[in-house]
């Protein structure tokens, strides 16, 4: 089996983790991924979904994924409503870059709603591996819609010198301001900080974390499929010479200006990995190793992974003749 092929896994058990949401328990040891990841998961009718780890690869526990419901989403109530111990499910290797490059800095975390699913990850792996402090402020509209509150409670009452946790009720008290997102904040203005929440909330933050001059910021966004996901026409322009390391082998390729590099690939018949095809997921992360592309949009990758040289294989266009990639 290549790198990137498909897995199947067992669904050992279904935790209710509150009314709207679930977490899948797979029994996969030795599956290796990164604090922060996600696993693709392919649904019936072709339809695939990401969805974040919130388990830890440095805790003797078995990798889970955790899935909230969303209104009138055929994925999230899919695996809610039909999905059981013994369940098989196909899925991509782990993908995503939303994970720390090392665990001993110290974090300023902030989760809204299911947000908090790949930051657990990332709260458990720091205390179980790092050494350093960690703030997690966690909205949430209501106290019963708090998922992981008895985990958080423990954890935080297990290291209470490393994890200090603020909980942020809407119902109690409504929506937090700039100036109250800059209050919490401030004081640690020195931590990296790791943001996954609904949109406005994020953007809310993201202001406030950029005022503040935080060097280290990284956004995982969940958003809504509703865009084409189609492959774009071709523009007028020259072809670029396409070098393609994929699964262990090498390909050749013509790459016409303005279609997308993950169109290109699917059409030469390459099982090259994706899943949202918007350029919100990070599943067909990349590395260009040589060239120049242009993202038609990006709202995952941070200017450190672009200057690593990651890209997005289903927003790439070609920008120079020749261009190398590496999925290896």
């Amino acid at each position: 089996m290549t790198e990137r092929a498909p897995l199947r896994l067992r669904v050992a058990r279904v935790v209710e983790e509150t009314e709207q949401a679930r977490s899948l328990v797979f029994d996969a040891p030795g599956l290796a991924y990164r604090p922060g990841q996600f696993l693709t998961l392919r649904l019936p009718g072709g339809v695939s979904r990401c969805y974040s780890l919130s388990s830890s690869p440095h805790l003797d526990e078995p990798p889970q994924v955790t899935v909230k419901r969303v209104p009138e989403g055929y994925g999230s109530n899919w695996l809610c409503d039909t999905v059981s111990a013994g369940t098989e499910l196909e899925v991509l290797p782990p993908a995503g870059v939303f994970s720390p490059r090392s665990l001993d800095g110290d974090f300023l975390l902030f989760a809204g709603g299911s947000g908090i699913t790949p930051i657990l990850s990332i709260v458990k792996s720091v205390l179980a591996a790092g050494t350093g402090r960690i703030v997690l402020v966690y909205a949430n509209r209501d106290e019963r819609s708090v998922i992981f509150a008895a985990v958080l409670r423990e954890l935080a009452a297990r290291h209470p010198e490393r994890l200090h946790v603020v909980h942020w009720l809407e119902s109690v008290q409504g929506l937090p301001t700039a100036a109250q997102l800059r209050s919490l904040s401030e004081p640690f203005r020195g931590f990296q900080a790791f943001l996954c929440g609904p949109g406005p909330f994020m953007e809310a933050v993201l202001g406030v974390l950029r005022s503040l001059a935080v060097r280290e910021i990284h956004v995982e966004r969940f958003v809504s499929l509703t865009g084409d996901q189609g492959s774009a026409a071709p523009a007028e322009g020259p072809v670029t010479d396409l070098e393609v390391d994929l699964d262990g082998r090498h390909h050749s390729l013509r790459w016409p200006a303005g279609r997308r590099l993950l169109d290109v690939l699917l059409d030469s018949g390459l099982d090259a990995p994706f899943s949202c095809r918007e350029g919100a997921c990070s599943a067909c992360a990349c590395r260009i190793t040589e060239g120049e592309v242009r993202l038609l949009r990006n709202e995952v990758l941070d200017e450190q992974d672009l200057a690593e040289g990651y890209s997005l294989a289903c927003q790439a266009v070609p920008e120079s003749p020749v261009v190398k990639v590496s999925y290896d």
